[in-house]
């Protein structure tokens, strides 16, 4: 892994899960992590939920786009962590993956979507502390 660890959240949409996951792992690891998300058939918009339901934990994803999977966004990342994608994301020898069996938040609404970001955040919390944890020196 490198100096500075790099994680890539894949999903169907890049408009629910891997959007929250990316938001969670931006503030709470801040800069020590570098942080891409993306899909295999990426949505027009970010889910409105999921934007209300970090909203709710002031995190603001209202900017935040889908962006399309790319070979390159997978050979640039240590870790890819999947989310329903199936056997979309391309694998390559030396990378790390993990595959988080989470409920699909498309069309829920806010009320389904925040137990979903909750665990997000204890998966995203696990993570950090695995790859990136703080500097206790």
């Amino acid at each position: 892994m490198s100096e500075k660890p790099s994680v890539l959240f894949v999903c169907v949409h890049n408009a629910g899960r891997s959007q929250m996951a990316a938001a969670w792992l931006n503030h709470l690891a801040g800069d020590r992590i570098e942080v891409r998300s993306a899909g295999s058939a990426p949505a027009d918009s970010v889910n409105p939920a999921v934007v209300e339901a970090m909203h709710e934990v002031g995190i603001d994803i209202t900017a935040e786009t889908p962006k399309v999977l790319t070979v390159d966004a997978v050979q640039a990342s240590d870790v890819c962590v999947t989310m329903g994608c199936g056997d979309a994301c391309p694998v390559f020898p030396g990378k790390r993956y993990l595959d988080w069996q989470l409920t699909d938040p498309a069309g829920q609404g806010v009320e389904a979507v925040r137990p979903i970001r909750d665990e997000i955040k204890t998966r995203i919390e696990g993570l950090i502390a695995e790859i990136a944890p703080e500097d206790t020196k």
